[in-house]
């Protein structure tokens, strides 16, 4: 809602000044945006008179002219506006004025006595747009014949008047007009309002056009009249063109401006029509499927009928005999709009329930003032008051005689009674009231009430909408008695340090850990697109977590991983010349929940767990010359992951995921006591997909459950040996197929005393026909660590347990010492 502040202070006229009105309307709810001048800040221009213009001796376009600007003698000003003539009032910058910059951020322009094709010129004519009101510099401004020469023009034209700009709530729509902005006032600061006052015309003609109502869930009341010899081309009076143009508005015509005056004034659209151009009678009600309307901007709109369930129109018309000649509520039709030919008009005003209204217009993508209104909530208990209003004006200026007025009243809202307790009101603002502070808000609003003990019962005003439950008046009285006003009382509660869990780390030092490895945190939406999640996970569709009401069509489905949004961070990475990227992201995911069934077996529940996935992609390390640069790879990224979630230990293990390469991927397990957890995934992009998101190399993914890699548990102190550790190495002869990790678990599953950690250190796969081991077998060196805390070991308890290692690999694995 734009206005400014004059036209306020027409109605409402507190004793405050503009800053000070501007931060009581703000803690009121009603928040200023933006405040400022009409005009720029500029000096030394006044009103001056042309006394003659003389073509240019040198140039055709220019003129040089004689102006009176009251500075008692004649200035010579080269002007090159095709509109300066002689008698005519315009503003004039004399010889150092300061001119508003040409762009935001510029300096001032500095008028001088300079020279123009050999001619000095004095001064300058200015148009609208150099003393910033308006794009307009195609002629210089022209003013009124009575205006004063030698005035400034700042004050002639009120161009320090101040503009507000308020940025109102959707339930505030009392306040999108002049008068509800003016009463808020008066109940913020107690100042008298005025409403403006005009005297109805009087009825001379009894012509009357019938208006027929079908759908009373569609307008709850319509008024309306005819006004016979109207002039269309009657000039709008000055004052409310610039009303009209600090509001944001700009003049059309007489008529057209009148009923925007009355729209901004009062709240109510109203809408204007040739009805010399309409069919017989007026009908509303909902459009029928292929009807087509031309509107007033020139789109064409084909509308819809009832759904298959009969509900759901698509809008409302006002139609004639030959069809729909106005979206009800929204805009008007190019058919019988008002032209310089009008002679006969019929003046329209009507009560629109807003869930009519709601909506609509955005369908055919675009939005008005009058639906903005409608679809909040107009007073219907004002709407002929307005028609006559609106009628007044144009009789006054475009002339006319005025018909008696149709008011139809069908299906009006009804204003319930809504109790508030004083108790309550004292609980939720956190303030002490009596029922005198209550009662006097609800006199400066305006409400109708009664006491019933300690609690208030209100009747709201027809134009309140938002006024339903009791939480509502609680908020009018907060507003009334200021924000500013209650008190700012911290908490006061018995606080003390609480140690961190021992045995659980934070997710930060997760995040912490994968940031000193080179990774980079990525936050992504928990939505996704239809085609990324049935990639990655493989799921059907009836199993994917669709999205009622997306934010957009790429973010349809809840996702199931991280990969999805990562992938998607890498490609906008490479597009912007990223060769080597590392991203990582901690998150929930969304599944269906198997446990949770209706009666027919659906799936209804949902599972939410933590996530903490990542991917590698490009070269091993940065471009360098200690390193060859090589493609990072799948134990790049464990050994990552290792240095993350030390001091946890984790094997991972050949398995096939959709998502990744078939014999690149592994699952993580992790080692808690006598269990093995699965916890998540570690592998190559799968090359269909890497061809899909168009990659040209593959990153390496993971993907972890993130509570079971917090949980550390407490540590078990143990007291340092006396006595050396001894190493003995085995290297072990196996089939290719045999992994690594079967022979430590049958060497620990041996449970012999002393060994103290076994570790891979070679691994050797000869060539074809020259070993001593077949083409399939590989080698494999592993390093034991022995210790006896409470002796030092000899070479006969060594042997026994080397031996024991090698019996253990030998019957589990059919390993043999190399």
């Amino acid at each position: 809602m734009q206005f400014s502040e004059s036209w306020l202070r027409q109605y409402v006229n507190p004793s405050l000044d503009s800053d000070a009105l501007g931060h009581a309307m703000t803690m009121a709810g009603l928040e200023v945006e933006e405040q400022h001048s009409v005009a720029p800040a500029f000096t030394k221009i006044v009103v001056a008179q042309i006394l003659s213009a003389e073509q240019h001796p040198d140039a055709d376009r220019l003129r040089v002219c004689k102006v009176d600007a009251g500075t008692g003698q004649e200035l010579q000003i080269v002007c090159g506006a095709p509109n300066a003539r002689a008698s005519i009032k315009i503003p004039c910058a004399i010889v150092g004025a300061e001119l508003p910059p040409a762009e935001a951020g510029g300096k001032p322009f500095m008028i001088k006595v300079g020279k123009l094709r050999g001619v000095e010129s004095q001064g300058m004519l200015c148009s609208g747009r150099e003393l910033g009101l308006g794009d307009d510099h195609e002629g210089i401004l022209e003013l009124p014949e009575d205006a004063p020469v030698g005035k400034d023009i700042r004050e002639y034209l009120n161009l320090d008047d101040q503009i507000f700009v308020i940025k109102l709530t959707p339930n505030k729509a009392d306040c999108l007009s002049l008068m509800g902005m003016a009463r808020e006032v008066s109940a913020i600061t107690g100042a008298t309002l005025c409403a403006p006052k005009w005297t109805p015309p009087a009825v001379t003609i009894e012509d009357k056009r019938k208006v027929t109502v079908e759908n009373k869930e569609l307008c709850g009341r319509f008024a309306g009249r005819v006004i016979r010899g109207v002039n269309p081309q009657a000039k709008t009076p000055d004052w409310m063109i610039q009303r009209l143009c600090n509001a944001g508005q700009r003049s059309i015509s007489a008529l057209v401006d009148l009923s925007n005056y009355v729209m901004l004034e009062m709240g109510q659209p109203t809408h204007v029509f040739d009805i010399d151009k309409l069919n017989g009678d007026i009908n509303v009600r909902w459009a029928k499927a292929g009807e087509t309307l031309e509107l007033l901007n020139g789109q064409t709109v084909t509308l819809q009928g009832p759904d298959s369930a009969g509900k759901m129109q698509e809008a409302g018309v006002v139609a004639d005999q030959n069809g729909p000649v106005a979206l009800a509520g929204i805009m008007g039709g190019n058919h019988c709009a008002v032209t310089d030919d009008t002679e006969n008009i019929y003046v329209e005003a009507a009560y629109w329930l807003p869930s009519a209204i709601q909506g609509r217009a955005r369908r055919f993508n675009f939005s008005t003032d009058a639906a903005h209104r409608f679809e909040r909530g107009v007073d219907p208990q004002n709407t002929v008051n307005c028609l006559e209003y609106l009628s007044a004006l144009i009789i006054e200026v475009c002339g006319g005689q005025a018909g008696p007025v149709d008011d139809q009243v069908l299906n009006l809202p009804e204003r319930k009674p809504v109790k508030m307790r004083l108790a309550r009101a004292e609980k939720v603002i956190g303030i002490p009231l009596t029922s005198e502070v209550v009662a006097d808000v609800f006199k400066r609003l305006g409400f109708e009430f009664k006491q019933e003990g300690d609690a208030f019962v209100v009747t709201p005003p027809s134009y309140r909408f938002d006024i339903e439950i009791e939480e509502d008046l609680i908020e009018e009285v907060a507003r009334m008695y200021g924000f500013e006003n209650i008190p700012d009382q911290p908490p006061v509660a018995s606080l003390k340090m609480s140690a961190k869990a021992e045995a659980k780390r934070g997710i930060h030092l997760l995040r912490q850990r994968l940031a000193l490895q080179g990774y980079q945190e990525a936050v992504n939406f928990g939505f996704t697109d239809l085609e990324s999640e049935q990639r990655l996970a493989g799921a059907k569709e009836q199993d994917l977590i669709k999205v009622l009401n997306p934010i957009a069509n790429q973010y349809g489905v809840m996702r199931s991983n991280l990969w999805g949004g990562l992938l998607g961070n890498l490609k906008a990475n490479l597009n912007r010349g990223a060769g080597r990227v590392r991203l990582f992201e901690t998150g929930r995911v969304f599944k269906r929940d198997s446990n949770v069934q209706e009666e027919a077996g659906k799936v209804t529940g949902f599972h939410q767990p933590q996530k903490i996935g990542g991917l590698a992609y490009g070269s091993f390390v940065p471009e360098q010359w200690a390193n060859a640069t090589r493609a990072v790879d799948f134990f790049d990224v464990k050994g990552d992951l290792e240095r993350v979630l030390d001091p946890l230990h984790f094997v991972t293990e050949g398995a096939q995921h959709p998502a990744l390469h078939p014999g690149r991927s592994a699952r993580v397990t992790l080692k808690s006591g006598k269990n093995n957890i699965a916890i998540g995934w570690i592998g190559e992009l799968h090359p269909g997909l890497q061809q899909a998101y168009e990659l040209p190399q593959a990153p390496v993914l993971f993907e972890l459950d993130l509570d079971p890699i917090r949980e550390l548990g407490l540590p078990i102190p143990e007291e340092l040996s006396k006595f050396p550790a001894v190493q003995r190495d085995l290297a072990l002869v196996v089939k290719q197929s045999v992994s690594a990790q079967s022979l430590l678990d049958a060497m620990f599953a041996s449970k012999q005393n002393f060994v103290r950690n076994i570790e891979l250190f070679d691994e050797f796969k000869p060539k074809a026909g020259s070993s001593s081991m077949a083409d399939d077998e590989k080698s494999l060196a592993f390093r034991v660590n022995l210790l006896n805390p409470s002796e030092t070991l000899q070479d006969p308890q060594i042997d026994a347990v080397m031996a024991a290692l090698l019996s253990a690999v030998e019957k589990k694995c059919a390993a043999r010492l190399r």
